[in-house]
């Protein structure tokens, strides 16, 4: 018996060495969360402040109606994904308060 868990040891020290557990894929060096909750905020603000140039250039006559009505509907869409991952959110941590301690 002796042998065995002196084996089990040096079989946890040998991975504890390496980094990696046995069953558990390597973690990958992509972006974090945060980074790509970033990433999408400045896209989504970058599509709105888009769509206001297009209608603004629109009431000035330099835009065509198809381009205006493609910038505002997307605007309108990023703005209804925005507003739906924000109450899931508010939901999320409000579950989070429910729970017992």
């Amino acid at each position: 018996m002796v042998a065995t868990v002196a084996n089990a040891v040096n079989a946890y020290a040998k991975m504890a060495a390496t980094g990696t557990t046995p069953g558990m894929a390597p973690r990958d060096a992509g972006p974090s969360f945060a980074t790509f909750v970033r990433e999408a905020a400045q896209t989504g603000i970058g599509q709105l402040h888009r769509s206001e140039q297009v209608s603004a250039a629109a009431v000035v006559g330099k835009a065509d109606l198809t381009e205006v009505i493609t910038a505002v509907t997307n605007a309108e869409l990023t703005l209804q994904t925005a507003t739906s991952v924000r109450d899931k959110v508010v939901q999320a941590y409000q579950e989070i308060l429910r729970m017992p301690i």
